[in-house]
């Protein structure tokens, strides 16, 4: 027997799904409540802001779960942080190999679409951005980098450019490409050299 919790849980997997294949504007709420299996009434009953609603739950829920997996992915603090932030982009390269160059998470995608058109969806992305940035940052942070926050700041940067790229040309060499890049940043702001991993002022 279905809940109500399940009907929410439907619809937002579908808009989820939906947003992060085809994007926030090319998404309508039929096409949501058809591969939901719901009905307009439930879906105003749970968003009775209606879609921009639904965007801010799917941008928030998402920035939740992949909040969670920049925690799993850097926790260690006895590995070297820059090795960390290479593997975490092949990592990336393969997610995007296996979602066929879909866009791995909707949040970019709807920050594209939606930056100067819906003060609320940008708000709210926005927010999860700033949100995986601190949680970063006190990775970087806890090594010692002084400017933890700049260098989480432009390895997620890095990595969202790839992901565009990535899925442009439909391969993973962006996103390659751009793990020793990342990697470079992270040791220059622990004040080594990018290029020979040595500390600034070490002899050759």
């Amino acid at each position: 027997m279905r809940t109500t919790g399940d009907t929410r849980a439907r619809i937002l997997a579908a808009a989820t799904e939906l947003f992060r294949r085809q994007g926030y504007a090319a998404t309508g709420m039929k096409q949501i409540l058809t591969t939901a299996g719901a009905t307009y009434g439930s879906a105003y009953h749970f968003y009775p802001g209606g879609k921009t609603e639904l965007g801010e739950d799917v941008v928030r829920t998402s920035g939740a779960a992949y909040l969670a997996l920049i925690g799993e992915l850097f926790h260690d603090r006895a590995a070297d942080p820059a090795e960390t932030t290479a593997q975490a982009f092949a990592g990336a390269a393969q997610t995007l190999l296996d979602l066929d160059y879909a866009d791995p998470c909707p949040i970019a995608t709807i920050a594209l679409e939606i930056a100067g058109t819906n003060e609320a969806l940008r708000v709210a992305t926005a927010e999860v951005f700033d949100s995986w940035t601190d949680a970063l940052a006190a990775f970087y942070g806890s090594f010692g980098i002084a400017e933890a926050r700049a260098t989480a700041r432009s390895v997620i940067g890095l990595l969202e450019g790839a992901f565009m790229l990535g899925r442009a040309a439909r391969s993973t060499a962006p996103v390659l490409d751009a793990a020793p890049a990342a990697a470079a940043i992270v040791r220059a702001a622990a004040g080594r050299s990018p290029v020979t991993g040595r500390n600034e002022g070490e002899a050759l």
